[in-house]
């Protein structure tokens, strides 16, 4: 088992970059997958990114590909996102999700993930 804490969030203009950390307990960090999806107010909850165990291979949704980008350390343990060029439209509560078997394919669907963590709050004003 998995707990994650996300930090980093905040409020920032529009244009403005944050990078957000989900730390991981336990010592099979790098055995799991990792994702960020995030949920704004009155939406489903939305794919990001996401990063294999090994840190080699990274996907992103559409909407911020080319502004966002995933990595991880594995010897602390934590996953970032860097997010930059930020929009309003980026406002919204970011989750960091993990697990040990999900598929290549599948690495955007929500499902697929079994740990996430509590959410932080990135607020990007106009």
């Amino acid at each position: 088992q998995v707990q994650l804490v996300e930090s980093g969030g905040g409020l920032v203009q529009a244009g403005g970059s944050l990078r957000l950390s989900c730390a991981a307990s336990g010592r099979t960090f790098s055995t799991y997958a990792m994702g960020w999806f995030r949920q704004a107010p009155g939406k489903e909850r939305e794919f990001v990114a996401a990063i294999n165990r090994s840190g080699g291979i990274t996907y992103y949704s559409g909407s911020v590909k080319g502004r966002f980008t995933i990595s991880r350390d594995n010897a602390k343990n934590t996953v970032y996102l860097q997010m930059n060029s930020l929009k309003p439209e980026d406002t919204a509560v970011y989750y960091c999700a993990a697990d040990p078997v999900v598929r290549a394919q599948a690495m955007g669907v929500m499902s697929e993930y079994e740990y996430w963590g509590q959410g932080t709050q990135v607020t990007v004003s106009s």
